[in-house]
Protein backbone atom coordinates (compact mmCIF):
# COMPACT_ATOMS: atom_id res chain seq x y z
CA UNK A 1 0.00 0.00 0.00
CA UNK A 2 2.01 3.51 -1.16
CA UNK A 3 2.13 6.04 1.37
CA UNK A 4 -0.07 9.09 1.13
CA UNK A 5 2.16 12.23 1.04
CA UNK A 6 1.09 14.50 4.22
CA UNK A 7 1.55 17.38 2.11
CA UNK A 8 -1.61 16.32 -1.01
CA UNK A 9 -4.34 18.55 -0.59
CA UNK A 10 -7.53 16.76 0.68
CA UNK A 11 -11.23 17.16 -1.12
CA UNK A 12 -11.99 20.37 0.32
CA UNK A 13 -8.91 21.93 -0.30
CA UNK A 14 -9.23 21.18 -3.71
CA UNK A 15 -13.01 22.02 -3.60
CA UNK A 16 -12.37 26.18 -2.14
CA UNK A 17 -9.30 26.24 -4.66
CA UNK A 18 -11.35 25.34 -7.56
CA UNK A 19 -13.94 27.83 -6.02
CA UNK A 20 -11.92 30.76 -5.01
CA UNK A 21 -10.30 30.54 -8.46
CA UNK A 22 -13.76 30.94 -10.57
CA UNK A 23 -14.97 33.53 -8.07
CA UNK A 24 -11.89 35.96 -8.13
CA UNK A 25 -12.19 35.29 -12.19
CA UNK A 26 -13.64 38.52 -13.86
CA UNK A 27 -15.42 37.45 -16.52
CA UNK A 28 -17.13 35.01 -14.15
CA UNK A 29 -18.32 37.88 -12.49
CA UNK A 30 -19.66 39.96 -15.14
CA UNK A 31 -21.55 36.85 -16.15
CA UNK A 32 -22.92 36.49 -12.49
CA UNK A 33 -23.99 39.96 -12.06
CA UNK A 34 -25.95 39.80 -16.19
CA UNK A 35 -27.49 35.74 -15.16
CA UNK A 36 -30.80 36.68 -13.93
CA UNK A 37 -30.41 33.49 -11.36
CA UNK A 38 -26.59 34.41 -10.14
CA UNK A 39 -27.81 38.40 -9.92
CA UNK A 40 -29.01 38.70 -6.70
CA UNK A 41 -26.64 36.45 -5.21
CA UNK A 42 -23.96 38.60 -6.58
CA UNK A 43 -25.41 41.32 -5.90
CA UNK A 44 -25.99 40.47 -2.39
CA UNK A 45 -21.99 39.59 -1.76
CA UNK A 46 -20.97 42.51 -3.28
CA UNK A 47 -23.11 44.42 -1.06
CA UNK A 48 -21.57 42.04 1.76
CA UNK A 49 -18.07 43.14 0.68
CA UNK A 50 -18.68 46.95 0.29
CA UNK A 51 -20.01 46.91 4.00
CA UNK A 52 -16.93 45.19 5.06
CA UNK A 53 -14.68 47.76 3.56
CA UNK A 54 -16.93 51.12 4.69
CA UNK A 55 -17.90 49.61 7.95
CA UNK A 56 -15.43 51.84 9.77
CA UNK A 57 -17.36 54.80 7.90
CA UNK A 58 -20.62 53.30 9.30
CA UNK A 59 -18.98 52.99 12.61
CA UNK A 60 -17.78 57.14 13.01
CA UNK A 61 -21.06 57.79 11.61
CA UNK A 62 -22.92 56.71 14.15
CA UNK A 63 -20.41 58.02 16.65
CA UNK A 64 -20.64 61.09 15.58
CA UNK A 65 -24.63 60.99 15.77
CA UNK A 66 -24.31 59.86 19.96
CA UNK A 67 -21.47 62.34 20.68
CA UNK A 68 -23.31 65.28 19.12
CA UNK A 69 -26.81 64.13 20.98
CA UNK A 70 -28.17 64.13 17.41
CA UNK A 71 -30.67 61.13 18.27
CA UNK A 72 -31.81 62.69 21.92
CA UNK A 73 -32.50 65.90 19.95
CA UNK A 74 -34.91 64.24 17.37
CA UNK A 75 -36.18 62.01 19.52
CA UNK A 76 -37.86 65.50 20.51
CA UNK A 77 -39.64 65.83 17.47
CA UNK A 78 -38.65 66.95 13.61
CA UNK A 79 -36.08 70.01 13.30
CA UNK A 80 -34.99 71.29 9.56
CA UNK A 81 -31.44 70.63 8.90
CA UNK A 82 -31.14 74.57 10.04
CA UNK A 83 -32.29 74.05 13.25
CA UNK A 84 -30.18 70.75 14.14
CA UNK A 85 -27.38 72.41 12.96
CA UNK A 86 -27.37 75.49 15.55
CA UNK A 87 -28.34 72.66 18.07
CA UNK A 88 -25.63 70.56 17.92
CA UNK A 89 -22.95 73.33 16.66
CA UNK A 90 -22.23 72.39 13.23
CA UNK A 91 -21.77 74.55 10.27
CA UNK A 92 -25.39 73.71 8.09
CA UNK A 93 -23.72 71.83 5.37
CA UNK A 94 -21.35 69.40 7.97
CA UNK A 95 -24.74 69.10 9.58
CA UNK A 96 -26.34 68.49 5.95
CA UNK A 97 -23.77 66.05 5.37
CA UNK A 98 -24.46 63.59 8.55
CA UNK A 99 -28.11 63.75 8.26
CA UNK A 100 -27.74 62.28 4.84
CA UNK A 101 -25.09 59.40 6.45
CA UNK A 102 -27.39 58.87 9.57
CA UNK A 103 -30.46 57.99 7.27
CA UNK A 104 -28.89 56.02 4.95
CA UNK A 105 -28.28 53.56 8.10
CA UNK A 106 -31.66 53.89 8.84
CA UNK A 107 -30.28 56.05 11.90
CA UNK A 108 -33.08 59.42 11.12
CA UNK A 109 -35.55 60.12 8.60
CA UNK A 110 -36.01 62.73 5.83
CA UNK A 111 -39.95 63.73 6.23
CA UNK A 112 -39.59 66.18 3.61
CA UNK A 113 -39.33 69.87 3.49
CA UNK A 114 -35.69 69.50 4.71
CA UNK A 115 -37.29 68.30 8.14
CA UNK A 116 -36.04 65.13 10.20
CA UNK A 117 -36.74 63.01 12.69
CA UNK A 118 -35.84 60.14 14.37
CA UNK A 119 -35.68 56.85 12.21
CA UNK A 120 -36.18 53.57 13.57
CA UNK A 121 -32.42 51.93 13.90
CA UNK A 122 -32.37 55.44 16.07
CA UNK A 123 -35.51 54.53 18.28
CA UNK A 124 -34.30 51.24 18.81
CA UNK A 125 -30.75 52.40 19.82
CA UNK A 126 -32.17 55.12 22.41
CA UNK A 127 -33.61 52.35 23.85
CA UNK A 128 -30.45 50.15 24.89
CA UNK A 129 -28.10 52.10 26.70
CA UNK A 130 -25.46 50.06 26.88
CA UNK A 131 -25.21 49.96 22.98
CA UNK A 132 -24.43 54.06 23.29
CA UNK A 133 -22.06 53.28 26.12
CA UNK A 134 -20.08 50.67 24.09
CA UNK A 135 -20.01 53.33 20.89
CA UNK A 136 -18.83 55.88 23.00
CA UNK A 137 -15.97 54.34 24.52
CA UNK A 138 -14.69 52.89 21.59
CA UNK A 139 -12.99 55.75 20.44
CA UNK A 140 -10.12 53.67 22.21
CA UNK A 141 -10.70 50.69 20.65
CA UNK A 142 -10.36 52.62 16.91
CA UNK A 143 -6.84 54.26 18.20
CA UNK A 144 -5.88 50.58 19.28
CA UNK A 145 -6.83 49.11 16.15
CA UNK A 146 -5.14 52.14 13.81
CA UNK A 147 -2.36 49.83 13.05
CA UNK A 148 -4.23 46.28 13.59
CA UNK A 149 -0.96 44.52 12.65
CA UNK A 150 1.51 45.93 15.42
CA UNK A 151 -1.81 44.94 17.41
CA UNK A 152 -1.29 41.08 16.34
CA UNK A 153 2.15 41.34 16.87
CA UNK A 154 2.48 42.62 19.96
CA UNK A 155 -0.20 40.66 21.26
CA UNK A 156 -2.62 43.26 22.31
CA UNK A 157 -2.57 45.33 25.80
CA UNK A 158 -0.76 48.75 26.36
CA UNK A 159 -3.03 50.56 24.32
CA UNK A 160 -5.80 53.03 25.08
CA UNK A 161 -8.88 50.17 25.85
CA UNK A 162 -6.72 47.75 28.46
CA UNK A 163 -6.63 50.62 30.72
CA UNK A 164 -10.74 50.10 30.94
CA UNK A 165 -9.60 46.68 32.63
CA UNK A 166 -5.73 47.69 33.99
CA UNK A 167 -7.34 48.10 37.60
CA UNK A 168 -7.37 44.17 37.86
CA UNK A 169 -3.85 43.44 37.39
CA UNK A 170 -3.24 44.93 41.12
CA UNK A 171 -4.80 42.02 43.02
CA UNK A 172 -7.52 43.80 44.04
CA UNK A 173 -6.05 47.45 45.10
CA UNK A 174 -7.90 49.58 42.08
CA UNK A 175 -9.34 52.80 43.35
CA UNK A 176 -13.08 53.79 43.05
CA UNK A 177 -11.45 55.93 39.81
CA UNK A 178 -9.95 53.30 38.67
CA UNK A 179 -12.89 50.95 38.18
CA UNK A 180 -15.26 53.13 37.36
CA UNK A 181 -14.76 53.64 33.47
CA UNK A 182 -15.21 50.11 33.18
CA UNK A 183 -17.96 49.42 35.65
CA UNK A 184 -20.23 51.80 34.33
CA UNK A 185 -19.62 50.43 30.75
CA UNK A 186 -21.09 47.11 32.28
CA UNK A 187 -23.42 48.30 34.06
CA UNK A 188 -25.07 50.24 31.76
CA UNK A 189 -24.83 47.38 29.20
CA UNK A 190 -26.81 44.66 31.31
CA UNK A 191 -30.09 45.11 31.16
CA UNK A 192 -30.99 43.30 28.03
CA UNK A 193 -28.42 40.53 29.15
CA UNK A 194 -30.45 39.88 32.47
CA UNK A 195 -33.41 39.49 31.16
CA UNK A 196 -32.28 37.14 28.59
CA UNK A 197 -30.57 34.91 31.14
CA UNK A 198 -33.26 35.06 33.91
CA UNK A 199 -35.82 33.93 31.46
CA UNK A 200 -33.55 31.21 29.73
CA UNK A 201 -32.50 29.67 33.23
CA UNK A 202 -35.17 28.64 36.10
CA UNK A 203 -33.45 30.44 38.89
CA UNK A 204 -35.90 29.93 41.24
CA UNK A 205 -34.58 26.00 41.94
CA UNK A 206 -32.17 27.68 43.80
CA UNK A 207 -31.66 29.14 47.38
CA UNK A 208 -28.48 30.92 47.28
CA UNK A 209 -26.64 32.51 44.48
CA UNK A 210 -23.72 33.99 43.99
CA UNK A 211 -22.44 35.96 41.38
CA UNK A 212 -18.52 36.29 40.53
CA UNK A 213 -16.99 39.43 38.70
CA UNK A 214 -20.66 41.25 39.39
CA UNK A 215 -19.50 44.64 38.70
CA UNK A 216 -21.82 47.11 40.38
CA UNK A 217 -24.37 44.28 40.96
CA UNK A 218 -26.43 45.48 37.99
CA UNK A 219 -27.41 41.49 37.28
CA UNK A 220 -28.07 40.88 40.99
CA UNK A 221 -30.52 43.66 40.65
CA UNK A 222 -32.16 42.56 37.72
CA UNK A 223 -32.53 39.21 39.63
CA UNK A 224 -33.78 40.31 42.75
CA UNK A 225 -36.60 42.07 40.75
CA UNK A 226 -38.05 38.75 38.72
CA UNK A 227 -36.77 35.99 41.94
CA UNK A 228 -37.62 37.93 45.03
CA UNK A 229 -36.88 35.17 47.36
CA UNK A 230 -32.57 34.41 46.56
CA UNK A 231 -30.14 34.96 49.07
CA UNK A 232 -28.29 36.70 46.84
CA UNK A 233 -24.21 37.21 46.87
CA UNK A 234 -21.76 39.62 44.82
CA UNK A 235 -17.79 38.84 44.60
CA UNK A 236 -15.78 41.74 43.09
CA UNK A 237 -12.74 43.65 43.98
CA UNK A 238 -13.23 45.39 46.76
CA UNK A 239 -13.66 49.38 45.55
CA UNK A 240 -16.31 47.47 42.89
CA UNK A 241 -18.11 46.17 45.71
CA UNK A 242 -17.88 49.22 47.47
CA UNK A 243 -20.00 50.95 44.48
CA UNK A 244 -22.20 47.65 44.44
CA UNK A 245 -22.63 48.85 47.26
CA UNK A 246 -23.81 52.11 46.68
CA UNK A 247 -26.08 51.44 43.29
CA UNK A 248 -27.88 48.74 44.95
CA UNK A 249 -28.80 50.71 47.90
CA UNK A 250 -29.78 53.84 44.91
CA UNK A 251 -31.54 51.68 42.73
CA UNK A 252 -32.67 48.60 44.35
CA UNK A 253 -32.88 49.43 47.83
CA UNK A 254 -34.09 46.39 50.39
CA UNK A 255 -32.51 44.21 48.22
CA UNK A 256 -30.59 41.16 50.37
CA UNK A 257 -26.93 41.13 48.67
CA UNK A 258 -24.25 40.34 50.53
CA UNK A 259 -21.15 41.97 49.10
CA UNK A 260 -17.99 40.38 49.60
CA UNK A 261 -14.56 41.91 48.18
CA UNK A 262 -11.84 39.88 46.39
CA UNK A 263 -9.74 38.92 43.38
CA UNK A 264 -11.43 35.68 42.24
CA UNK A 265 -8.22 34.88 40.57
CA UNK A 266 -6.65 34.56 43.78
CA UNK A 267 -8.72 34.62 46.82
CA UNK A 268 -10.25 31.77 48.15
CA UNK A 269 -13.78 31.87 46.73
CA UNK A 270 -17.20 31.51 49.23
CA UNK A 271 -18.45 28.48 50.15
CA UNK A 272 -21.80 27.77 50.20
CA UNK A 273 -23.38 28.98 47.43
CA UNK A 274 -25.58 26.55 45.10
CA UNK A 275 -25.35 28.76 41.94
CA UNK A 276 -22.35 30.31 40.87
CA UNK A 277 -23.13 32.99 37.72
CA UNK A 278 -20.28 34.73 35.62
CA UNK A 279 -21.61 36.94 33.42
CA UNK A 280 -19.71 38.09 30.89
CA UNK A 281 -16.44 36.95 32.79
CA UNK A 282 -15.12 33.97 31.66
CA UNK A 283 -14.33 35.86 28.16
CA UNK A 284 -12.36 38.17 29.82
CA UNK A 285 -9.90 35.93 30.55
CA UNK A 286 -6.92 33.74 28.62
CA UNK A 287 -7.05 30.34 29.18
CA UNK A 288 -5.13 30.07 32.26
CA UNK A 289 -6.80 32.02 34.35
CA UNK A 290 -10.32 31.14 32.77
CA UNK A 291 -9.45 26.99 33.41
CA UNK A 292 -7.83 28.05 36.93
CA UNK A 293 -10.94 30.17 38.13
CA UNK A 294 -12.95 27.00 36.72
CA UNK A 295 -11.78 24.69 38.80
CA UNK A 296 -12.02 27.25 41.92
CA UNK A 297 -15.79 27.56 41.50
CA UNK A 298 -15.84 23.46 41.22
CA UNK A 299 -14.76 23.41 44.58
CA UNK A 300 -16.82 25.97 46.36
CA UNK A 301 -19.75 24.38 45.11
CA UNK A 302 -21.53 21.54 46.95
CA UNK A 303 -22.21 18.53 45.18
CA UNK A 304 -24.90 18.88 42.67
CA UNK A 305 -24.30 22.74 42.70
CA UNK A 306 -24.42 24.64 39.45
CA UNK A 307 -22.67 26.91 37.51
CA UNK A 308 -24.25 29.28 34.65
CA UNK A 309 -21.36 31.02 32.01
CA UNK A 310 -23.32 34.12 30.07
CA UNK A 311 -22.17 35.96 27.97
CA UNK A 312 -21.28 36.37 23.81
CA UNK A 313 -19.75 32.89 22.12
CA UNK A 314 -17.75 32.29 18.95
CA UNK A 315 -18.97 30.51 16.32
CA UNK A 316 -22.76 31.53 17.16
CA UNK A 317 -24.49 30.47 13.92
CA UNK A 318 -25.77 33.27 12.43
CA UNK A 319 -23.41 35.86 14.42
CA UNK A 320 -20.19 34.31 13.28
CA UNK A 321 -18.36 37.97 13.39
CA UNK A 322 -19.25 39.35 16.64
CA UNK A 323 -17.32 36.68 17.67
CA UNK A 324 -13.97 36.24 16.13
CA UNK A 325 -14.62 39.08 14.32
CA UNK A 326 -15.63 41.74 16.88
CA UNK A 327 -14.41 40.23 20.34
CA UNK A 328 -11.32 38.31 19.19
CA UNK A 329 -9.74 41.59 18.04
CA UNK A 330 -11.32 44.12 20.98
CA UNK A 331 -10.53 41.48 23.88
CA UNK A 332 -7.14 41.65 22.41
CA UNK A 333 -6.84 45.63 22.56
CA UNK A 334 -8.50 44.79 25.88
CA UNK A 335 -5.45 42.82 26.46
CA UNK A 336 -6.79 39.74 28.44
CA UNK A 337 -9.57 36.93 26.98
CA UNK A 338 -10.35 35.99 23.89
CA UNK A 339 -14.28 34.67 22.34
CA UNK A 340 -14.69 30.99 23.00
CA UNK A 341 -17.35 28.53 21.01
CA UNK A 342 -20.01 27.19 23.35
CA UNK A 343 -18.42 23.71 22.68
CA UNK A 344 -15.19 24.68 23.66
CA UNK A 345 -16.06 26.53 27.25
CA UNK A 346 -18.12 23.07 27.78
CA UNK A 347 -14.82 21.15 27.35
CA UNK A 348 -13.16 23.08 29.85
CA UNK A 349 -15.40 22.65 32.37
CA UNK A 350 -15.45 18.50 31.83
CA UNK A 351 -11.62 19.44 32.28
CA UNK A 352 -12.52 21.50 35.46
CA UNK A 353 -14.41 18.35 36.61
CA UNK A 354 -17.94 19.42 36.33
CA UNK A 355 -19.90 16.25 35.74
CA UNK A 356 -22.48 17.63 32.66
CA UNK A 357 -23.06 20.85 31.03
CA UNK A 358 -25.70 22.12 28.77
CA UNK A 359 -26.25 24.86 26.20
CA UNK A 360 -29.58 26.63 27.42
CA UNK A 361 -31.83 28.91 24.42
CA UNK A 362 -31.61 32.52 24.76
CA UNK A 363 -33.79 34.94 23.42
CA UNK A 364 -30.76 37.00 21.24
CA UNK A 365 -27.75 34.31 20.98
CA UNK A 366 -25.86 37.17 19.27
CA UNK A 367 -25.65 39.07 22.47
CA UNK A 368 -25.39 36.25 24.65
CA UNK A 369 -25.41 32.57 24.84
CA UNK A 370 -25.53 30.76 28.39
CA UNK A 371 -24.16 27.39 29.76
CA UNK A 372 -25.68 25.30 32.56
CA UNK A 373 -23.00 23.08 34.38
CA UNK A 374 -23.05 21.05 37.61
CA UNK A 375 -21.05 19.68 40.21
Amino acid sequence: MSKVREDRPGLRERWTGWRNAVLADPRFQRWAARFPLTRPIARRNARALFDMVAGFTYSQTLFACLQLGLLDLLAEGALSTEQIAAAVHLPQGGADRLLRAAASLGLVESVGSGRWVLGSGGAALRGNRGIAEMVGHHSALYADLADPVALLRRGGGGGDLSRFWRYAESAGTGTGDEVGGYSKLMTASQPLIADQLIDAYPFARHRRVLDIGGGEGAFVAALAARVPKLDLGLFDLPAVGERARVRLDRVAPGTCCTILGGDFLTDPLPMGWDLITLVRVLHDHDDGPAMALLRRIHAALPEGGRLLIAEPMAATRGAEPMGDGYFGLYLLAMGSGRPRSAAEIRGMLNAAGFASSRLLRTAMPLTLQAISAKR
